[in-house]
Order: structure tokens, then C-alpha cells, then sequence
């Protein structure tokens, strides 16, 4: 009865979202109240489980989702992105100009959330486009690639970053084994899947024609690149040295507090507050201004945590997380498959990416202990099923249907394959992990 419970919530969470259009923090809650009911919650407990819920999930997650918001913002708002894309067009050249905005979304998407790093870069494939007359979603599919992987492998993003607490996973690990299965996975999907959709021909709607900044006005190359990729340059190093350092110096309380990610994006961001913002002209005032958009724009997700933190709490309170543990226990499939695959049904019935991975990590985070399973690559499956399969319930599949003025049947042939091919590539290269380490 307890598994039915589940089930039935979970139910009830994708009928709010898709068929009654509620808020999925909404959603969230009122899932969790029901779940909380049917899992014999006591009444007056369900409100303290729910705010125990939000407060546990927000609490080692807000400071960092904020400050990557803020840190990927200033990058897009000083020209920085402009300048590494520009960059990259210009020393590849026409003949390898889908490597240039696969790199282009790789090196902007790494600080970027989805929806902002979206909304920023396709204007400037449709600056290619109109330079090299080449087919507009030819020269999409591989920025577009690289966006996803980033969204869906790689900290700062949320569903990576909030996996990591809840298998217990390492930050730096995460990041260095997401990068290994990262960079294979957008090559497929990216340039070479691509080469086979030059056939498919948009006319962008004119209204998403970028107005680009004066190259005057853009910070210097070394300054966006080394700027852009401060928050990774520095969570890897800092993991490497704790690694290689001695035992007695790597537990010091200051190697620890500098190894921390939330003091590592402090520093990469109070840089870039003077790298991007007072060393290009921007007063505090203006940067500050951009902080403060930042926040609006991630908003939404972090309501979307906290929810799924809410959901989780409920299932952990009632014990049912241990009970639908145990009884997936001798269940004859590899733990990450089944995790990939509990992200993909989900991620097929909501659409959202972040909701699919949040709850997926609830449902089997207690099989860490019980299989023996690495928990960074456990983050790094669920991540590969939490892309899979977009289609009309995603926000993204009607971003790049509009924008790239296409037919459904069109957008299906390129964007959910794409998202596909990434989800399967994702696993297998998660599982070839496995196997080395």
C-alpha cells in the first residue's frame, strides 16, 4: 500500500502540472499533503514535515543557485558571451562553424541556466545564419546540444547541484566524471547528428534578429573566456589539491572552507564583479541591478527545489522510501539504469527536466547504500534521463519550435531527437564510467 501511495502521488503531481496547468511548486504541495495522508502522516505532523522539507532541500542550495544565477547573468550582461562566441566563429571558420557554436554553448552554458543561455545564444546562430546562409537549425542543433548537456551533467546547474547533497555525492567528482561523459555526448548530438538535418529548412521570425554590442564595448578574450569558466577552473582545482594534499592539510578547517563550493562561487563571482562589471564601466549600482534580475529569473526553480524537497520529507518521514528501497533491492537491473530510467518515465510524463531529476533522486537515493552504487554517478544518470525525450509538455520544445519558426513535425525530427540521443549517449557513456572506476 505504501508503493501505491507513491504512485498515486506521483500521479497526482503530473495531472496538476500537465492536465489542471497548476504551478508545479503548487503541484508540489499539494502532492505532498496527499502523500503525507495516504502514508499515515499524523495531521498535525504534515506541516512541519512539508517546511522541514523545503527548509532542508533550500537550505544548502539557495546560496548556490543564487549565486551561479548572478555569476551567469553579469556574463551575458557584459558582452562576454558575444565576445567568446565571435571569438570562437572567428578562428574556426565557416568549414567547422557547428564546433564553433558547439564550443560557444559548452564554454556561455557552463554559467547559464538553461532558459537564460536559450534565450541569449540563439540570436546569435541567427547572426551565422544570416553571414553563412547556412540552414538555421544545421547550425542550432550543436549550441543547443551543448546547452542541454551542460543543464543536465554539470554543476552550477540546479538538478545536478541539488542531486549531489541528496546521494551524498562529491561536487568536484560530479564535476570532473560529468565532464567525461559531458564532451562525448554533445559531439554526437551536437555536429554530428546535425550534419544529417541540413535538409530542414526555418525562416526565424524576425523578431529574435539580436541588436549585438559594439565590438568596443565588449570585454578583452582572455577576460571572457578565463571569466566564464572561473566557477569550474576553480571547484576543480580546489578537488584536485584537497586530493593530492596531505591528509592533515586537506582536513585543515581552512583547506575545507576554500574547497567549499558556496565560498568557491562567492570568489569566481566577486572577480567577475570586477572583471565584468567595474573594469568595463558598470557602476556597483548597474551590477547590483543585474544581481537583482538574476534572482527573479531562478525564482521559479527554486520554488520547483523546494517542492520536490517537500515530496521527498514526506516519503522519508513515512519510511516508504526505505520500504520502495528494499523492495527494488533484488530487482536483477544495475542501479543506474534504474535510476536513468525512473528519470525518464517522469521526465516523459512532466517535462521538466528539474522536476524529473529532483524526484527520481527521492525515489531511489536509498538504494546508495543498499547497492554499493558510486552516488556522483548516480547524479550523472538520472541527469542523462532527466533529458530524455522532450515533447509538447516541455517549455523547451516550444522555445525552439517558435523561435526557429518550425513544424511540429520538424521540431520532433530534430529537437526531441536531440534530446533523446543525449539522454542514451549520457547513460552509456555513466555506464563505461562504471565499468573504469
Amino acid at each position: 500500500m505504501a508503493i501505491a501511495a507513491v504512485i498515486i502521488a506521483i500521479l497526482i503531481l503530473v495531472v496538476l502540472i500537465t492536465w489542471v496547468k497548476l504551478n508545479p511548486f503548487l503541484a508540489f504541495l499539494v502532492s505532498s499533503v496527499c502523500a503525507a495522508i495516504m502514508l499515515g502522516i499524523p495531521l498535525d505532523k504534515i506541516p512541519a514535515t512539508i517546511e522541514t522539507g523545503i527548509g532542508g532541500m533550500l537550505g544548502s542550495l539557495a546560496v548556490i543557485l543564487c549565486l551561479g544565477a548572478m555569476f551567469g547573468k553579469l556574463v551575458a550582461e557584459s558582452g562576454a558571451a558575444q565576445q567568446i562566441s565571435s571569438s570562437l566563429m572567428r578562428w574556426c571558420g565557416k568549414n567547422y562553424i557547428t564546433w564553433a557554436l558547439l564550443l560557444t554553448g559548452f564554454i556561455v552554458g557552463i554559467p547559464l541556466f538553461y532558459n537564460v543561455g536559450f534565450v541569449l545564444l540563439v540570436p546569435l546562430v541567427f547572426s551565422v545564419m544570416h553571414q553563412t546562409k547556412l540552414p538555421a537549425v544545421y547550425l542550432g542543433i550543436p549550441l543547443l546540444a551543448a546547452l542541454s548537456v551542460t543543464h543536465g551533467f554539470l554543476p552550477p546547474h540546479p538538478s545536478p547541484v541539488a542531486l549531489i547533497p541528496q546521494f551524498g555525492a562529491d561536487m568536484g567528482t560530479t564535476l570532473l566524471y560529468g565532464l567525461l561523459v559531458a564532451i562525448p555526448t554533445m559531439i554526437i548530438a551536437g555536429p554530428i547528428f546535425s550534419s544529417t538535418l541540413k535538409n530542414i529548412h526555418s525562416v526565424p521570425l524576425a523578431t529574435f534578429k539580436p541588436a549585438d554590442l559594439p565590438p568596443e564595448k565588449l570585454p578583452g578574450i582572455a577576460n571572457s573566456f578565463v571569466t566564464a569558466l572561473l566557477p569550474v577552473l576553480l571547484i576543480a582545482l580546489t578537488s584536485l589539491a584537497v586530493y593530492a594534499m596531505p591528509s592533515a592539510i586537506a582536513d585543515a578547517p581552512v583547506t575545507l572552507f576554500f574547497a567549499n563550493s558556496m565560498v568557491v562561487l562567492m570568489i569566481a563571482l566577486a572577480i567577475a564583479t570586477y572583471s565584468l562589471g567595474i573594469k568595463q564601466g558598470m557602476s556597483i549600482g548597474k551590477v547590483m541591478a543585474v544581481y537583482g534580475d538574476a534572482i527573479k529569473d531562478i525564482a521559479v526553480i527554486l520554488l520547483i527545489v523546494a517542492g520536490a524537497g517537500a515530496l521527498k520529507q514526506v516519503m522519508v518521514v513515512s519510511g516508504v522510501s526505505d520500504q520502495l528501497a528494499h523492495s527494488l533491492e533484488n530487482i536483477a537491473i544495475n542501479p543506474l539504469i534504474l535510476a536513468w530510467s525512473i528519470a525518464t518515465v517522469i521526465r516523459i510524463a512532466l517535462g521538466s527536466a528539474t522536476v524529473a531529476g529532483l524526484t527520481a533522486a527521492g525515489i531511489v537515493a536509498p538504494l546508495i547504500p543498499l547497492t554499493g552504487a558510486d552516488p556522483n554517478l548516480m547524479v550523472l544518470a538520472i541527469g542523462a534521463g532527466s533529458l530524455m525525450c522532450s515533447h509538447v509538455n516541455d517549455a523547451g520544445f516550444w522555445m525552439y519550435k517558435e523561435y526557429f519558426n518550425l513544424s511540429l513535425k520538424d521540431t520532433f525530427k530534430s529537437w526531441s531527437l536531440m534530446e533523446t540521443i543525449i539522454g542514451v549517449v549520457g547513460l552509456m557513456g555513466v555506464l563505461a564510467l562504471d565499468v573504469v572506476v
